[in-house]
């Protein structure tokens, strides 16, 4: 694309399935919420939302920052949740997502996030406490002192100590189980060249944001691996995603290695920064926006990888060097096949980004119109979009494009995070 707005061709996604109650908030919301009294506070500008989603993308950096086996989008989700409900609590004008906290009249909301969100970082990562300190001090050095600061900071200090408090809980920290490989056609096993052990293998099962349970949207089992829906589908992939493919072309390259240049959620998160800066947004309509994207996000990685390995299905990297097997006629095998990108090290289906990608674009399309024009970058790299459906729907073809995922693969993320990204709007 380099620089040239590209419609893409849009998948449909699924609509909000009926049924929709409020246990997805569990007995801690019917006791935390309140009346929707409208009460002025001074809630200051969205920038301090962004500085602080900066310094939790800064600290994740750092690779030994958390262990390997939590997923950075439980984080991300932690921060914004806790921001969300200290600035709501003084507000009052909209719905606590877990927690409202007592608050006089004169609280400062800005005070209060900007303490929520210190807290959360600083129990997440005591190690990088000097850091978060420093910014805590720089964003409440704007605040004039008095007691509506020191009211803001308590609400803020609360909620975060209340939320850390209920996701020390949700089984994030429990010791993955040894993955065992199948060995009959379709099973996932390691993949090369350095078959990396299955990441995440456990992540299905901890305990959602807003959601149910991981398996709430689980995607129907995708066609068998002897179908002709899954030739069709490897097909495609063996000649787009290999290596040396011929019939890839050069912007399909520069999409498959923009979009594997850094996490999907940190890009998606970038997207909202930009939003939220260009549009000068206030307090408010900052919290909002990253609450919504990133507990949707969350919710979408716990889903995910509960379909991920309920059904296990191997990538193509295997699948096609496997083809000389016959598990299907209509598959020639090419033992030396190599995808354009190395392979992640977990099932195939449903696609990471297909599912990550489609819940983010769902959401901010919810706050800022479907056809909004954006431009996405990635380690320096830029690519422009007519609107969030576009870039997402790049991001998941650029994994065919890649050699990682299916067409299928692709249809079922989709799929899921349209459905969670709805849920959770429905329910925030």
């Amino acid at each position: 694309m380099g620089g040239k707005r590209k419609t893409l061709a849009v998948l449909t996604g699924t609509a909000l399935a009926a049924g929709l109650t409020s246990q997805a908030f569990g007995a801690i919301a019917t006791t935390a919420a309140h009346p929707p009294t409208l009460r002025t506070a001074a809630t200051g500008s969205g920038m301090s939302v962004v500085e602080w989603n900066r310094e939790l993308i800064s600290i994740l950096s750092d690779p030994k920052a958390q262990p390997s086996t939590v997923h950075p989008t439980r984080s991300f989700a932690i921060l914004q949740a806790a921001e969300y409900d200290a600035v709501v609590s003084i507000t009052r004008a909209d719905p606590a997502y877990l927690f409202s906290v007592s608050a006089p009249r004169a609280a400062r909301a800005d005070a209060a996030a900007d303490q929520a969100a210190h807290d959360v970082l600083v129990a997440l990562y005591p190690g990088k406490r000097a850091s978060v300190d420093q910014r805590l001090s720089s964003q409440l050095s704007a605040i004039p002192n008095g007691p509506g600061k020191r009211t803001g900071m308590r609400v803020g200090a609360v909620v975060a100590r209340r939320l850390i408090s209920l996701r020390s809980r949700d089984g994030s920290s429990a010791k993955p189980p040894r993955f065992a490989p199948g060995n009959t056609a379709g099973d996932y096993r390691p993949t090369p060249p350095d078959f990396p052990t299955p990441v995440f293998t456990n992540w299905g099962s901890v305990k959602p944001f807003v959601l149910d349970s991981g398996s709430q949207f689980r995607p129907a089992a995708p066609p068998a691996v002897s179908s002709a829906a899954y030739a069709t589908a490897l097909n495609e992939v063996k000649g787009l995603g290999r290596k040396t493919s011929t019939t890839r072309t050069a912007d399909q390259t520069a999409a498959g290695k923009f979009w594997a240049a850094a996490p999907v959620w940190n890009v998606w998160n970038q997207v909202a920064q930009g939003l939220v800066t260009s549009r000068s947004a206030n307090l408010e309509e900052a919290v909002k926006v990253f609450a919504a994207l990133d507990l949707s996000l969350a919710d979408t990685a716990i889903a995910m990888y509960d379909a991920k390995y309920h059904y296990r299905v191997w990538r193509p990297i295997t699948a096609i060097r496997l083809g000389g097997t016959h598990y299907n006629p209509s598959i020639v095998g090419d033992p030396a096949w190599t995808p354009l990108l190395p392979t992640a090290p977990d099932p195939s289906y449903p696609a990471a980004h297909g599912a990550l990608s489609q819940a983010a674009a769902t959401t901010l399309a919810g706050f800022y119109g479907a056809r909004h024009p954006l431009t996405v970058t990635s380690k320096g790299v830029s690519r422009t979009f007519a609107g969030f459906q576009d870039a997402a729907t790049e991001a998941w073809l650029s994994r065919i494009w890649s050699g990682q995922h299916t067409s299928l693969d692709n249809r079922a993320g989709q799929q899921l995070g349209t459905r969670v990204a709805d849920f959770v709007a429905h329910h925030l």
